[in-house]
């Protein structure tokens, strides 16, 4: 391996052999270099050696061409937003390309490298009112992928990433899911120090397909690596009773041997172990070390670890109450003695955040007290003064007084830089105060809500705005502002519709003292899919909240009062909404203008799709996804994943669609997409339709428990009450239509007749089999007199369906007219699915069997192609009671041990996990038959019921 060194070959970083870490450097190494895109986590206590290894790998990784840039996070330190990341990019400029090959999405880091500014496009604007939504940390995260695939290959490390921000954390968050195709990310950092001990990146982080990486646990070393160490630094084979003493004191900790080496070196003979009589501790290691120096270097040290952050010798030397002079004896004197070490050309601190911790913690009280007022008097005098700090040390006096505005104007400085996750640090504190004023609670509340949207896991966001909301004597009003903020993130992250509640008493809250805040609400509670309210009263709400944002004149109530109209017209099928969908601009030079069109064709494509307009869906889709990078609204790209999704299963492409729903739930494993709403309901009409009659009912039961009633989960009803139909259980089936969910009074106050998702041909049939034939004449007009001059391709499909089982019983050529206009419509829509359906129902009607036999050809090959087991088996049972199918005389005795078709079946649906009464009720067999072939099966295969996958399942 090129450039790999290890154990004595090399004289290491710091001075000690790196050994002990081979397996690892390989690992990391494999990742960055041949795996790219990647993604490596190193994971391990304090001192165990992260550091030195991601130093060795970029030592090869550079000598291989490749550019490393490295930054690292800090637990104090003053606002930057994304700090570790920038500072890393900051030494990129000497090689990007001229800015006129550069996306323009490299623009979004111009203000946050100003250095670089000149190098970067004009960074785009953001759009009216999106100041709190986030929206600039997708624009970053945009601007970083372009930075490092335009100097690619190269790699970015992080490291101690336990101490980074929230901001930060989701920022590394959004690069790890799509990393540029020749970058890799590697992130150091100890578990035992991360927020909430969750996961580095948090529960929603998954590496996208086509990532490599590598996760590298470091542990403690062991007695051969030791040796190798002290070899190293002695320059003799040390004896065993040092290596003993040695590995028992450190517990292998790379960072207490060297310490403990580097106090041998100074002995006589390197081998004195009376130098080390002391517990096996680092703060008396450090304390002995200590102990060792004058009173002004003493001092100089003690300075330096009550500032807690790197500093130079000027601010050191006064930070000790030293002049010039004697601030540079002091520090040389540290620096000698291995106390302090230099970090940058006139930047000195601690070898390692231990070390640090061990000085300050052995300070004593008045001393501590007395070094940090000492401290406090310098930066006070900086200019620009550091506010974090400062806020730090005045807290650290006891002067709780002086404290809390120099707190409150570190969160304004650092709100102001984008740097939320110093914000939220600081508001944590000013909210545990017990006695703030009714200004400084809301003020502090206000923007803590705000921060909270900037953590990278909407539950840790969730958890900061029920403790808000818990907050005593907070006014009315902002305790509003904050309901409203917990039910926007509970209905579109966390998927809770009842939340719609908290949004509701939100409104009530607000109403009369904040018109900003009103005007928002109702635009929102204008988009709103569930039962709660009607469509009637979701457009007075619309029309209110236009009076209020045009008198507030608040751009972002603008924009979601005028999605919320744009929404209910997409819900009535309203012809003019193609128009609508046609004149947005979709060429603009400013970025919001094309923001409002990705949101406006998001919206259009869930409004096509439910109308049965599939190709216009299609189409908005492509669009929305194309502006999503010159957007910076990857928010959109989950929606529009899980759109594209349920396009390919309308149009039957099932196995692609299959394949996309699992890719979506590996690529958003905490979105409630994955698992409820339309992807559960396709994926479960599809299991259904392959006779997992058991597994498709379960799902879509959770389905219909989750969501409600919402215009998400019609499909759901509606194939859920045709399983019921299915086991001639229509009084079942009308349960699940009407209650305790009213699914036929939710279309009517949803004013949502035009959605074609199969309800209303399923109330037809389940009131005809109930025998209420005059209630399904009436439910059928009603349907028609809906959808009259509507734009919704399906819901002609579906009236053409609804007639069809009128007639059926009375006129069998008329309803097979009207199955075959079904089956037509559905063609020219393109959903095949659909159309064989309807194609089967034609053929049942008519009264001639070489009719029917004949007519029964085209769904059943449509069935076949498909993969729709059950379906194609119902047209093979029909086929045979009209004698068309003859069972072979010899059963299967003459396939050998190749499987016969039937038993191919039975094996396709064996894979897909289903019983042997899914399996029964799929083909029209007994229980018993079943049991036979499966058994038969498994002999042929050499196999067991468990062992068989999922692979055989047919693709489209």
């Amino acid at each position: 391996m090129d450039g790999f060194r290890s154990g004595t070959d090399s004289p290491g970083i710091r001075g000690c052999a790196f050994t002990g870490r081979e397996r690892e450097l390989r690992a990391l190494l494999e990742a960055a270099s041949a795996a790219r895109p990647a993604v490596v986590l190193v994971e391990g206590e304090a001192g165990i050696g992260k550091s030195r290894l991601v130093a060795e790998a970029s030592q090869v990784l550079r000598a291989r061409g490749l550019r490393v840039l490295a930054g690292g996070c800090h637990p104090l330190r003053e606002p930057l937003a994304y700090g570790p990341v920038i500072d890393a990019l900051r030494r990129i400029g000497p090689w990007l390309p001229p800015v006129e090959k550069l996306e323009t999405s490299a623009g979004a880091l111009a203000p946050l490298l100003p250095d670089l500014a000149a190098a970067l496009p004009a960074p785009p604007p953001l759009p009216a009112g999106s100041s709190g939504s986030g929206m600039q940390r997708f624009r970053v995260a945009a601007g970083v992928r372009t930075l490092l695939a335009a100097v690619a290959p190269a790699v970015l490390v992080v490291e101690d990433v336990h101490w980074a921000d929230e901001a930060t954390r989701e920022l590394l968050l959004l690069l790890a899911r799509d990393m540029p195709a020749d970058a890799a990310l590697v992130l150091t950092y100890r578990a035992e120090d991360l927020p909430g001990r969750g996961p580095v990146l948090g529960a929603a982080f998954r590496r996208s397909p086509g990532t490599g990486g590598a996760e590298i646990r470091l542990g403690p070393l062991g007695g051969a690596e030791l040796r190798a160490m002290a070899r190293d630094v002695l320059g003799d084979e040390p004896p065993p009773a040092l290596v003993r003493t040695l590995l028992e004191r450190s517990a292998g900790l790379p960072l207490v041997i060297e310490e403990d080496l580097i106090t041998l070196a100074g002995t006589p003979h390197g081998t004195d172990l009376t130098a080390l009589r002391v517990p096996r501790s680092l703060h008396e290691v450090l304390a002995e070390r200590r102990s060792r120096l004058g009173p002004e270097a003493t001092a100089l040290v003690d300075a330096a670890a009550v500032l807690a952050v790197p500093a130079g010798q000027a601010r050191l030397a006064e930070s000790a109450g030293l002049d010039e002079e004697r601030g540079e004896a002091a520090l040389l004197e540290a620096l000698d003695a291995a106390v302090l070490r230099q970090t940058g050309p006139d930047s000195y601190g601690f070898a390692h955040v231990l070390a640090r911790e061990a000085v300050y913690d052995a300070l004593p009280g008045p001393v501590r007290q007395r070094a940090h007022r000492r401290v406090l008097g310098v930066l006070l005098a900086q200019d620009p003064p550091p506010l974090v700090q400062i806020a730090h040390h005045t807290r650290a006096t006891g002067d709780r007084k002086a404290w809390l505005p120099r707190a409150q104007a570190a969160v304004d400085r650092a709100t102001a830089l984008g740097d939320h996750g110093t914000a939220a640090t600081l508001l944590d504190g000013i909210l545990e105060q017990p006695d703030l004023t009714p200004d400084q609670l809301t003020r502090a509340a206000r923007a803590m809500a705000v921060a909270a949207h900037f953590r990278a896991d909407h539950t840790a966001t969730l958890a900061v705005l029920r403790r808000l909301m818990l907050l005593p004597g907070l006014p009315t009003p902002v305790r509003g502002e904050i309901r409203s903020a917990l039910g926007t993130v509970l209905i579109y992250q966390s998927g809770d519709q009842s939340a719609e509640e908290e949004m509701v008493t939100a409104l009530r809250e607000v109403e009369g003292e904040n018109p900003v805040h009103t005007a928002r609400l109702l635009g929102l509670l204008g988009m709103s899919r569930t039962g709660r309210f009607s469509l009637a009263e979701q457009r007075a709400m619309v029309e209110r909240g236009f009076g209020l944002a045009t008198t507030t004149e608040d751009p972002y109530a603008q924009v979601l009062l005028h999605l919320a109209g744009f929404v209910q017209r997409c819900v009535v099928a309203d012809p003019a909404v193609a128009e609508v969908v046609a004149a947005l601009p979709r060429e603009a030079d400013d970025v919001q203008v094309l923001q409002g069109t990705a949101i406006f064709l998001s919206a259009a494509v869930l409004g096509s799709l439910a109308l049965g307009n599939d190709r216009r869906a299609a189409a908005a889709c492509a669009e929305a996804k194309a502006l999503v990078p010159r957007t910076h609204m990857q928010t959109l790209d989950v929606h529009l994943d899980a759109d594209r999704v349920v396009l390919d299963w309308l149009a039957g492409h099932w196995g692609k669609a299959e394949q996309g729903l699992q890719e979506f739930r590996d690529r958003y494993p905490d979105r409630p997409l994955g698992s409820g709403g339309l992807l559960a309901t396709v994926g479960s009409l599809t299991a259904a339709a392959r006779g997992l009659t058991a597994q498709a009912a379960a799902a879509l039961e959770q389905v219909l428990a989750r969501e409600g009633l919402h215009l998400d989960s019609l499909g759901a009803a509606a194939g859920r009450a045709r399983l019921h139909l299915g086991r001639d259980d229509p009084r079942a089936a009308w349960r699940t239509l009407t209650d305790p969910l009213d699914f036929l009074g939710f279309l009517d106050r949803k004013e949502a007749w035009a959605h074609a998702w199969d309800l209303v041909p399923t109330a037809v049939e389940t009131l005809l089999a109930l025998d209420r034939a005059g209630e399904a004449r009436e439910l059928t007009e009603r349907h028609a007199t809906a959808i009259q001059g509507r734009d919704a391709p399906g819901a002609i499909a579906e009236q053409h369906l609804c007639r069809g089982l009128l007639l059926r019983g009375t006129d069998p050529d008329a309803a097979t007219a009207a199955f075959d206009l079904a089956a037509a419509q559905w063609t020219a829509i393109g959903r095949p699915h659909h159309a064989a359906l309807a194609a089967e129902r034609a053929a049942r009607t008519r009264t001639d069997p070489a009719d029917t036999v004949t007519r029964l050809a085209a769904p059943l090959a449509a069935f076949e192609h498909l993969g729709a087991t059950s379906d194609a088996a119902r047209c093979h049972r029909l086929l045979r009671e009209h004698g068309r199918q003859a069972p072979n005389p010899r059963g299967r005795t003459g396939y050998g041990n190749n499987l016969s078709p039937r038993e191919e079946q039975i094996r396709d649906l064996l894979t897909t996990g289903a019983t042997n009464k899914d399996i029964a009720t799929a083909l029209f067999l007994s229980t018993r038959t079943v049991e036979n072939h499966v058994a038969r099966i498994l002999t042929k295969l050499h196999t067991t019921r468990t062992d068989l996958t999922r692979t055989d399942r047919p693709q489209n």
